[in-house]
């Protein structure tokens, strides 16, 4: 379990907030919108009314004590470079901050952020590739070049055995789980008989797996 400070409940806020709380992390989470606060209080710890660019009021919080400070301010980047700068002076140890343009990702890393989210842009490349094929249910980029994919059976495969296709030697690739009737089942082992309605969670290099499945 983390401690975890939140700073801004707009909508993406309040939607990290209430997941960490499922999640089982003590959250504090910061807004000078004492209604934003309010609708959060069944998930937090503790909630707080305040200016997040006020070092005053950022240090009354004892931000040196939390795991991870998340920034997610997106309509202010000022406010938000204002607060990642504060945040690392006062001592947070990780700090999160979220940007709301591409470009606004190297001035908060100079700022001090230890790491940077981009949901938009996130988002936009899921679209992307989630719709840029029939057969690709989701997906989950890991790094620059591996990533994790969500595919139906291709038909060629149906009837035919994990160790038949061999996909690792051939392709590189991994098949690391099978989802059958929606329920994911992890112990698979090289004899798993394809079948039609089965979709698969396959993890490598993106080319190798566009290559593999004809994406």
């Amino acid at each position: 379990m983390k401690s975890i400070l939140v700073l801004g409940l707009g909508r993406y806020g309040r939607h990290i907030t209430i997941k960490l709380n499922a999640l089982g992390h003590q959250v504090m989470a910061v807004d000078r919108d004492e209604h934003k606060v309010d609708e959060v209080i069944p998930y937090v710890k503790r909630g707080q009314i305040g200016d997040c660019t006020d070092e005053e009021f950022l240090r009354s919080l004892g931000v040196r004590n939390f795991d991870v400070c998340i920034i997610s301010i997106g309509n202010n980047f000022q406010a938000a470079m204002e607060t990642t700068a504060t945040l690392k002076e006062l001592g947070a140890p990780y700090v999160v901050a979220r940007a709301g343009r591409e470009v606004h990702e190297k001035f908060l890393r100079m700022a001090g952020a230890d790491d940077i989210i981009y949901p938009e842009k996130q988002q936009a490349i899921w679209t992307a590739i989630r719709y840029s094929s029939n057969h690709i249910l989701d997906y989950m980029q890991l790094d620059d070049d591996y990533a994790i994919y969500e595919v139906d059976v291709p038909e060629k495969w149906v009837g035919k055995t994990i160790g038949d296709l061999d996909i690792r030697k051939k392709y590189s690739i991994n098949i690391i789980s099978i989802k059958v009737m929606g329920e994911m089942q992890m112990n698979i082992s090289a004899e798993y008989l394809l079948k039609k309605d089965d979709t698969m969670l396959i993890i490598g290099n993106e080319a190798d797996i566009h290559k593999c499945l004809h994406l």
